[in-house]
């Protein structure tokens, strides 16, 4: 354990990726990659201006979502700015709207359909509650409506998958390539031992990213910690033991540490990103794509996450990812150290 230790803190460049890349991730995901509706260029189509219609537009202006550009008088006009790339919606009032409440057409840039439904979406609210003062929206868990309660347990859960699968394997692959596994093999420790003397290091280093990605959440993100810590770090434990477990069979299979490295990426970095539901929703995935996703363990992590970080709940909520990734890990621990070679080729 102490010289799997001494080559972390030897490697200087691989202790900068490893702290670097969470708090990179945190601030692009926070505040750079973001599906938060700001700013959006919108013109106003209307042939009068009454003082209903007045009100709507004068609410859409002091809106923090949208900016009033232009003021046409025609649809055919509106949609020629659009297609111009000088507007990314049009608001389009009927003669109408003033008397019968109706009359209202939007018109939008759908080359981002989710984007274009999240505009129509709120430009809808905002004029709706400009004529029926007593409609009212409340935004349970996350009132702002920020990107960040979305993404910080995401990317938790990919950060803490890539590094403890792929620095076990690694460093169990470099022991074969610089032939001291032979040395470790031959020793008076079980193999058992071996595994998990070279996995503990990783696992505490885990848990000092996990500690530095609540920290940057909580402190730099504004993202709540509305749950237990306790049930935050059980989890969490169960997830990195499952990552190791993983780690361990990709070593079995590696012969090289590059071929371990371009293992990880592959078996790993895609399905995290597409099938975990980080980025997309998995109930807008195609039926196979879901059933695939069943299979992908950052799933469960992520949506137990979500639920104890942002929502509050007990542990009796995520019951069910606990009991599949506990699964998952001693299915993979099982696999792993009944392929594991005592002896070298």
């Amino acid at each position: 354990m102490i010289k799997e230790a001494r080559h972390i803190l030897r490697d200087r460049r691989t202790m900068l990726i490893l702290f670097g890349m969470p708090i990179v991730l945190m601030l692009l995901f926070g505040f750079a990659i973001t599906n938060d509706v700001k700013n959006v260029r919108v013109v106003v189509v209307t042939s009068q201006m009454d003082h209903q219609t007045q009100t709507a537009v004068n609410r859409l202006a002091a809106s923090e979502y949208f900016n009033i550009t232009n003021t046409v008088g025609t649809s055919k006009e509106a949609e020629q700015l659009i297609r111009n790339q000088k507007a990314d919606m049009a608001v389009v009032f009927g003669l109408d709207f003033a008397s019968k409440k109706s009359g209202l057409q939007f018109i939008v840039d759908a080359s981002d359909p989710n984007m274009a439904q999240q505009w129509t979406t709120y430009a809808q609210q905002v004029i709706v509650n400009s004529q029926l003062s007593f409609v009212n929206s409340k935004m349970l868990y996350n009132p702002q409506m920020k990107s960040a309660y979305n993404f910080v347990p995401a990317i938790m859960g990919m950060l803490l998958m890539l590094i403890c699968a792929m620095m076990t394997s690694i460093s169990i692959v470099r022991e074969k390539e610089k032939g001291t596994m032979e040395v470790l093999l031959v020793s008076p420790v079980r193999p058992l031992m071996i595994i998990i003397a070279k996995a503990i290091p990783y696992l505490i280093l885990a848990f000092a990213i996990l500690v530095s990605i609540l920290l940057m959440a909580r402190y730099v993100l504004g993202v709540p910690l509305a749950g237990s810590i306790v049930w935050i770090f059980l989890v969490s434990a169960i997830y990195i033991l499952l990552a190791l477990s993983l780690g361990l069979l990709i070593s079995n299979i590696a012969t090289s540490q590059l071929m371990a490295l371009l293992l990880s990426a592959m078996v790993l970095l895609m399905p995290i990103v597409m099938l975990s539901g980080m980025l997309f929703p998995i109930e807008s995935m195609p039926t196979i794509l879901q059933w695939l996703s069943a299979i992908v363990p950052p799933r469960y992590y992520i949506e137990a996450m979500r639920k104890l970080m942002i929502m509050g709940v007990g542990l009796g909520e995520v019951m069910r990812e606990i009991t599949v990734l506990s699964g998952m890990t001693l299915l993979l621990l099982v696999i792993s150290l009944a392929k594991f070679k005592i002896r070298l080729e």
